[in-house]
């Protein structure tokens, strides 16, 4: 992604010496500015152009745009087609890939990569100038003052230590979001491809995100928090520390998940309790009638036991995995696997769920 060339950048007759920069870097185009701004204030902010030259002097054609309005450190590694608005910043180790776009007001600290054709909406903040590194793959937007990349909320983090965090592709998070680094060297904070993460929703550190996941307004996950693919969250939910979001799970509205949520299931409540299957989510990822159906009977077997045959839960679980037929259905023998991980050594437990009489 990024061209291993030094150039040099004249701008307005001043000579900055550039790091290894990409296949294009600065040149200052017309910004769209408000129609507030007389004739002759347009005039004398889009007459100002950065040259670019190769290490033998030669210039060098860019399509990149930087307002003079902002600051761009001289060793910030810019890609082609970058726009970078008024009143942003871009610290010397940032990275920005081609055809990204920095929106009046956003900024870019520390040792930062962000790759191609990603949007920083205004008032965005990604990275921050502490040991470690803040990676965000292609196509991802960053919401209006959301801030992602900066030291974690937790008290065992040492000053000095390196923190990490890892962002997938085409990820759109919305306004107002916190995404925070990792607490220790030896971690990361990590969020997969294809993730809708909707306004003010905070992600802590350590957190584990998936693909394809759904977090409606005020999703809060504590620290360590892992979610598998294609889970979704109602609004103003929280997850306490460590929890598991198992895949194709669904949480409801104003919950509080203080226990694992297993795979294909719905929770809901003010401790959240197993409410039955995500039906309508395994419908439209695809799963077809059959696994629904083995998967329902697998859920009765498991969670909705005749009191008079009622017996512990370790022991459903070893009779199901005996069932002849259902046993060998892939998603059952999924959500058997997530639930007997619920109870591995420090891990939670599974949400509580409602005992039926059969009456």
């Amino acid at each position: 992604m990024f061209e291993a060339r030094h150039r040099t950048i004249s701008h307005s007759g001043v000579s900055l010496h550039s790091q290894p920069s990409m296949n294009s870097l600065l040149r200052i185009r017309r910004w769209p500015f408000p129609s507030a701004l007389t004739s002759a204030s347009r005039r004398r902010l889009s007459s100002s152009t950065v040259t670019c030259r190769t290490e033998d002097g030669s210039p060098v054609e860019s399509s990149s745009f930087v307002h003079p309005w902002a600051v761009v450190h001289p060793n910030a590694l810019i890609g082609e087609g970058v726009s970078i608005g008024p009143f942003c910043t871009v610290g010397s180790t940032a990275k920005l890939g081609n055809g990204c776009q920095l929106h009046p007001g956003s900024h870019v600290f520390g040792d930062t990569v962000i790759g191609e054709r990603c949007v920083l909406m205004a008032g965005a903040v990604v990275g921050e100038d502490l040991p470690g590194r803040t990676v965000l793959g292609a196509n991802n937007t960053v919401g209006h003052h959301s801030v992602i990349g900066v030291k974690c909320q937790d008290l065992k983090y040492k000053s000095g230590e390196e923190c990490f965090l890892e962002i997938g592709d085409n990820n759109e998070i919305r306004e107002h979001t916190s995404i925070h680094r990792s607490s220790k060297s030896d971690n990361q904070t990590v969020i997969g491809h294809n993730n809708l993460i909707m306004g003010s929703c905070h992600i802590a550190h350590d957190c584990n995100i998936g693909n394809h996941n759904i977090f409606a307004n005020n999703t809060l996950l504590a620290g360590h928090v892992v979610v598998g693919d294609y889970a979704h969250t109602a609004g103003a939910i929280v997850v306490h520390q460590f929890c598991h979001i198992g895949s194709f799970s669904f949480v409801g509205g104003g919950s509080v998940v203080s226990q694992d949520v297993p795979k294909y299931t719905m929770v809901a409540g003010e401790r959240a309790e197993l409410r039955g299957l995500n039906l309508e989510g395994l419908r439209r990822r695809g799963f077809s009638v059959t696994e629904i159906k083995s998967l329902k009977a697998a859920y009765r077997k498991l969670f909705m036991p005749v009191a008079a045959n009622a017996m512990g839960f370790e022991e459903r679980l070893a009779i199901l995995d005996q069932d002849e037929e259902l046993s060998k259905v892939p998603a059952v023998h999924s959500m058997v696997q997530s639930l007997r991980d619920s109870f591995l050594e420090n891990r939670r437990g599974i949400c509580k769920f409602r005992q039926w009489s059969g009456s």
